[in-house]
């Protein structure tokens, strides 16, 4: 056979093969069902991701702010990676300037 010619069953998936088209509707209508229900519960989700987050962040920096964590040894290696996040952690908190004594941010 060429390339380019159709085939007898509808041609090559993506060339208006009805199986396709039907996949593409059921996409679409699986977005907006999704957008429909999860909308009114976005800001709820985000605040309680915001919320989750805070209580990590604690966790990894609370041996440098004088709380006692038995999960340092773990979380020591993370604070490198989340330093860039401390500054809007710390004000998110309601701490004007950075608590460590060491690492000024502000």
């Amino acid at each position: 056979m060429k390339p380019g010619r159709r085939t007898a069953t509808g041609g090559a998936p993506g060339c208006g093969h009805p199986m396709v088209k039907e996949a593409g509707r059921f996409n679409r209508l699986k977005r907006l069902l999704e957008e429909y229900y999860v909308s009114p519960y976005r800001g709820a989700l985000a605040r309680a991701r915001r919320e989750e987050d805070d209580l990590f962040m604690l966790f990894v920096f609370a041996e440098l702010m004088g709380v006692p964590n038995p999960a340092t040894y773990y979380t020591l290696e993370l604070q490198p990676l989340l330093l860039e996040r401390f500054h809007e952690w710390h004000r998110r908190q309601g701490l004007e300037h950075s608590p460590l004594d060491g690492f000024r941010c502000c």
